[in-house]
């Protein structure tokens, strides 16, 4: 398994990490869902009206997620993106809020950084290595967290709020996180 690292059971229910942090979305503006699968994150928060870029190398679970999409009456931008060759560009800051659930691919992290607006959120949980010790799927330690490895990929950003440990049956590590605001010379 490349580092689309996600257990055997799919929920279409979104991350309770996302829900309790609605509040740092802005009310209107531009979302990226990175790793977005069938788009569990995207249509939700679509559904609160941001407008949705939903990105993974799955090309049939991005149309699942369009066709979801279409049924709900919800616009969501979808590309065919393969996360983990090359170098990856979300655009410089492009994005009010980027979202990465259960997918952890270490290059990324400075796309990611990039690809929000000053003032833009980050919204990021995944597996961490005791995961492993309680549960057969994600294993590979290459897409399993450290200990307190989270905060130091997302540096430079503002940690709003985190957490690490067990939550809802597996083991993970979460963070919210605010590019800092252009200061002005």
């Amino acid at each position: 398994m490349a580092g689309n690292a996600r257990p055997g059971r799919h929920t279409s229910r979104p991350s309770d990490w996302l829900l309790d942090h609605r509040d740092l979305l802005p009310p209107a503006g531009r979302v990226l869902d990175v790793a977005s699968g069938d788009g569990r994150h995207a249509l939700v928060v679509a559904s609160w009206g941001l407008t949705v870029r939903a990105v993974d190398r799955d090309a049939a679970a991005l149309a699942r997620l369009r066709a979801a999409a279409a049924r709900r009456g919800l616009a969501i931008d979808t590309a065919v993106v393969d996360l983990e060759r090359g170098e990856v560009s979300f655009g410089e800051a492009a994005f009010d809020a980027v979202l990465v659930f259960r997918y952890l691919h270490r290059p990324l992290f400075p796309a990611l950084v990039r690809a929000l607006v000053p003032g833009g959120v980050l919204l990021y949980e995944t597996f961490t290595r005791a995961h492993a010790a309680v549960r057969p799927k994600p294993s590979n330690p290459a897409f399993l967290l450290a200990p307190g490895e989270l905060p130091a990929l997302v540096a430079g950003l503002e940690i709003l709020d985190a957490r690490e440990g067990e939550s809802n049956g597996a083991h993970v590590a979460s963070i919210a996180a605010r590019k800092p605001l252009a200061i002005d010379s």
